[in-house]
């Protein structure tokens, strides 16, 4: 008998998914462990693992497409089974299904977005939906206890749903906080399971809140009418591993298990070659490793002169989240710039010193981030937010420092930047912008800035704009420090200059607000002594 796969929810915000790649094609034998795809959320590349053996009859969504959750992805069935009255139903369904998904996902938003204290840093995990009729689920055990660490990535609990046990990974790190639902226990989906965050965050606010009640606002969606599919079994949407590897990207492709062999006996997976489906590293594969030399050559593509040649390259989901953000940033936001030109002889003096200091250097860029972050300290109209029925003026410093990477662009976060030193700033800028490029940033690590700071003048771009990272009020941009004749005590000599432009949302900051910040930072970047006293 068929069964209906479809696109399964993968993280809590997931609301669309994209397929990487099909590991399968239609006509190829599928056995229950096999990876079918890799998918692309919000949060990740993740592998696609099949619960159920058979024959793949169906491709409902091709590589490279984007589906919401719960429409159809695939079906798999007896070889030669007969889908066509299943495909011509499944139409009607599957919109019905998604309207309703979207309905549900809005009402569950709806109900826990009641006003509670929830701590800066801190994220709570509801009981997945890991199938499409799980109701509810029953921890089978968990791997990590309250206390533990926890990185991005960590298998949290073994959760056993309507169909199977599955592991159930975390998607942020920080310390597992409270444990919501006990070894054995059973919780409605979306009913707290566990919190993690920063070390020692007080959630007695968050657990004595009144509870959200998902399931009922669930249930109002839930009478709306929808085509059934007869004679279908919806298949349990797993909560897949992070697919480490593919040759192109990077990525290894490994079984929690091998992962988990793998870190204890200290080996590094990329050194190990797979067995398993497509490659995939499996637990014999690290049992029988030993270290080998790897050789790889990429060949040569030729394109002769004057060939018209086009590629097209799917949106990943980064960059549709960039191009939605900074779309609504700004076409909602009303933008005003205001450029200024500093002089930069004496900045230039003071770093050469402080780099004369053995172990230490620091960049022009440090210098620029820690005089923004006391200059806001004095300016908190600047270090405001933008609500709808509010505006914030924040009187912590949460520096965001705008890092290029390979799909787009990310915004790690120096958490109250006015507290730490120049060499602190560079060391941590530094491991963020290497972490940014390997995709190790953690959600946490990118949240809660309250102004930006974008820094272009290493490319050589002497001015330009951007655009406010919305809810902020404000952005700065940096531009490289360049040598010009300038006048100084009326003579014209040789000086070093660097232009900035702050773009500015005028619904929180007026003009002379605005002004009067850049005067600030004027002050501590020609005066550079001043941030270290």
């Amino acid at each position: 008998m068929a069964t209906i796969i479809n696109m399964p929810r993968l993280s809590d915000t997931m609301e669309e998914g994209t397929v990487a790649t099909w590991l399968k094609n239609v006509g190829d034998k599928v056995t229950e462990g096999d990876i079918l795809a890799e998918i692309e959320t919000d949060k990740a590349t993740m592998e696609f693992e099949s619960f159920y053996d058979g024959t793949l009859l169906h491709i409902g969504v091709q590589a490279g497409e984007t589906a919401p959750v719960d429409v159809l992805l695939a079906i798999i069935g007896d070889e030669g089974e007969d889908i066509a009255a299943l495909l011509s139903g499944e139409t009607e369904s599957t919109e019905a299904t998604a309207e309703v998904a979207a309905q549900s996902t809005e009402k569950v938003e709806s109900a826990e977005a009641a006003p509670s204290a929830i701590p800066e840093g801190v994220e709570i995990i509801n009981m997945p939906r890991l199938s499409d009729t799980m109701e509810e689920g029953t921890v089978a055990s968990w791997l990590k206890q309250v206390g533990d660490p926890i990185e991005e990535g960590d298998i949290l609990a073994e959760i056993e749903t309507d169909k199977a046990t599955m592991e159930f990974e975390s998607f942020f790190s920080g310390v597992l906080l409270h444990i919501g639902t006990a070894v054995g226990q059973t919780a409605p989906v979306d009913t707290l399971l566990a919190i993690i965050g920063p070390a020692g965050t007080d959630v007695s606010a968050i657990l004595a809140a009144p509870p959200a009640s998902p399931k009922a606002a669930i249930s109002e969606v839930e009478e709306a009418p929808v085509t059934p599919t007869p004679k279908v079994e919806p298949v349990a949407a797993p909560v897949a591993t992070v697919a480490a590897s593919t040759p192109n990207t990077g990525r290894i492709m490994a079984s929690p298990l091998a992962k988990k062999i793998a870190k204890e006996k200290g080996i590094d997976l990329q050194l190990v070659t797979g067995t398993g489906e497509s490659g995939r590293i499996v637990k014999r594969d690290v049992e029988q490793y030993t270290p080998a030399a790897v050789s790889s050559a990429q060949p040569t593509v030729f394109v002769p002169a004057g060939q018209e040649k086009q590629e097209e390259i799917p949106n990943s989901q980064m960059r549709k989240t960039i191009a939605k953000r900074l779309g609504a940033s700004k076409f909602s936001a009303p933008h005003y710039y205001l450029s200024v030109e500093f002089d930069m002889d004496a900045a230039i003096a003071f770093r050469k010193q402080y780099n004369s200091i053995p172990d230490t250097k620091i960049s022009f860029n440090d210098i620029v981030v820690k005089a923004v972050a006391l200059s806001l300290k004095e300016h908190p109209q600047v270090n405001s937010q933008w609500f709808d029925d509010k505006m914030v003026l924040n009187h912590h410093v949460h520096v965001g420092v705008a890092v290029a990477v390979e799909d787009g662009l990310v915004v790690p976060v120096l958490r109250f930047a006015n507290e730490m030193n120049l060499p602190q700033i560079g060391t941590q800028v530094r491991d963020y912008a290497g972490r940014a490029r390997t995709k190790k940033l953690t959600p946490q690590e990118m949240d809660g800035s309250t102004f930006t700071v974008s820094n272009l003048g290493m490319f050589g771009i002497t001015e330009f704009t951007s655009i406010i990272n919305q809810p902020n009020s404000a952005i700065l941009s940096v531009g490289a420090i360049v040598q010009k004749p300038v006048v100084k005590e009326g003579e014209i000599v040789v000086g070093n200059t660097m232009k900035l432009t702050l773009a500015c949302d005028h619904r929180t900051v007026d003009g002379a607000t605005g002004a009067q910040f850049l005067q600030t930072l004027k002050e501590f970047i020609e005066n550079p002594i001043r941030l270290v006293v």
